[in-house]
């Protein structure tokens, strides 16, 4: 009788929370994948700026599974989002609604849809973060592919294939490389690695403390790594740089504006908000991302986007390939999943 109370009461909870969430008329209801101290302080700012109350649903990737299950009980007006493969891919599923804002046409085509229903924020670059005390710059791996060579067996650091980071870059290396290249790259990177992780804190701590010479990272990890009191000896290789070179991986997370959102207008507004610099300098110097807004301050450790060669590939074009990237992933033997 008690277990049968219990999961009356877990279940009465479960569903309350999901009420607390559903959008009301005047308000702004935030389904988010991003951390929620980066996001509760821009939430805040534009409840304050505008009046307009902010409901936040904190979760991760997931929630696009969330967003695709509600198509036709739309509960969310707005998408906060790690990455813009899982926000392009909301788009083909037809979830998404263009918007013709010109503070999301004033983004660089590379890191939008082209009908401005999502648009980057801010850029998370691939970068090999290495310790200084272990190994040059010089002698560095100047390439992605250069991490296949036997000689570095051992001595790197990667996340686990299903990191969302991870899956976007493989998306990414899938519309430059196609399958068979990128299969064999995963492949002989999964053979070469000292050790796979959960994710990339883990990387910058190992790296920092001298247990491995360098991982595979985002930009900001770096730059965290570079603030901390000990351990701070570390360099930043953004790959790919050579005359020959395809230029580093630049993600961005961002948002997308929910098809059918029970709060479009403010939806809208609250896009807008997100582009103006103060807001972009709040977002860069709290996560120590890049602006995508040109001529946003960021912090000083950080190079800007048109400091390094970026890859070639609009974000909207990973979309295609980022449902089924698992199976490629899994398929060259890098486990999804290390808790299994």
């Amino acid at each position: 009788m008690k277990k049968v109370i219990l999961t009356f009461f877990a279940i009465a909870i479960f569903v309350a929370a999901l009420s607390g969430c559903s959008a009301k008329p005047g308000e702004l209801v935030v389904y988010s994948a991003r951390n929620e101290s980066f996001v509760l302080p821009l939430t805040t700012a534009f409840e304050q700026q505008t009046g307009i109350k902010v409901r936040l649903l904190t979760g991760n990737e997931a929630l696009v599974n969330k967003l695709g299950e509600e198509k036709n009980n739309v509960q969310a007006d707005i998408f906060f989002s790690n990455d813009a493969g899982a926000m392009e891919f909301l788009r083909l599923q037809g979830l998404l609604q263009a918007n013709k804002s010109p503070a999301v046409a004033a983004i660089d085509p590379l890191y939008r849809s082209d009908d401005g229903s999502w648009v980057g924020l801010s850029a998370r670059t691939r970068v090999l973060i290495y310790n200084t005390d272990l190994i040059s710059e010089e002698n560095m791996p100047k390439s992605l592919w250069e991490l296949t060579d036997p000689k570095w067996e051992g001595q790197f650091m990667i996340t686990r294939g299903g990191n969302g980071s991870m899956v976007a870059h493989v998306a990414a290396l899938r519309v430059a490389w196609g399958d068979e290249r990128t299969t064999e790259w995963l492949t002989k990177v999964r053979a070469n690695a000292g050790v796979i992780v959960s994710g990339h804190t883990d990387i910058r701590r190992a790296v920092g403390s001298g247990e491995y010479k360098f991982g595979l990272v985002n930009n900001y990890y770096y730059h965290l790594q570079l603030a901390e009191d000990k351990d701070n000896n570390v360099g930043a290789i953004y790959p790919d740089q050579g005359a020959d070179g395809m230029g580093a991986f630049v993600n961005a997370a961002g948002v997308a504006l929910i098809k059918g959102a029970p709060n479009s207008s403010n939806a809208k507004k609250f896009v807008d908000f997100l582009l103006q610099p103060e807001q972009q300098r709040m977002f860069a110097f709290n996560n120590k991302e890049v602006p995508l807004v040109p001529g946003v301050e960021t912090v000083s450790e950080a190079k800007r986007i048109d400091e390094y060669k970026v890859m070639s590939v609009r974000l909207q074009d990973i979309g295609a390939v980022w449902a089924d990237v698992k199976a490629l992933i899994e398929a060259a033997g890098l486990d999804w999943d290390l808790s299994k």
